[in-house]
């Protein structure tokens, strides 16, 4: 069920556990982030969550609301967490692509500002 893999990928975010996250992710998962980045492969992606947890300790996404249709599952809601002892928050919506109970596409729309806008003030430092 394409739900059930989405939102497993979801609380698996929320408990910031990479090792689940790579349980959840096929081979060739593909990471695109909302500027469009894409990142290949399971491995990789795996190092690229324990990374970004490192840098937002506390990223957590809450979903509100879930549509599916095939494999495919958009969900919204909002994306929070602190960075640099800044928290921040801001609307976003996520695009997972399944196959069987695996996700093979993990996308991310959202306003990063919030967390851009504070790297910068922490650069600037």
């Amino acid at each position: 069920m394409p739900e059930h893999a989405a939102h497993a990928f979801a609380s698996a975010i929320n408990r910031q556990s990479v090792e689940d996250l790579t349980g959840l992710m096929t081979e060739d998962h593909l990471f695109v982030d909302s500027l469009g980045a894409q990142v290949q492969g399971r491995d990789r992606m795996t190092a690229g969550w324990a990374a970004y947890f490192q840098m937002v300790p506390d990223y957590t996404i809450t979903i509100e609301e879930t549509y599916a249709d095939g494999d495919a599952v958009v969900m919204l809601g909002t994306a929070q967490g602190t960075y640099a002892a800044t928290k921040w928050q801001t609307p976003a919506a996520w695009k997972a692509r399944t196959r069987g109970p695996l996700v093979a596409e993990w996308r991310v729309y959202a306003d990063n500002e919030p967390i851009r806008a504070i790297m910068r003030q922490n650069a600037s430092h």
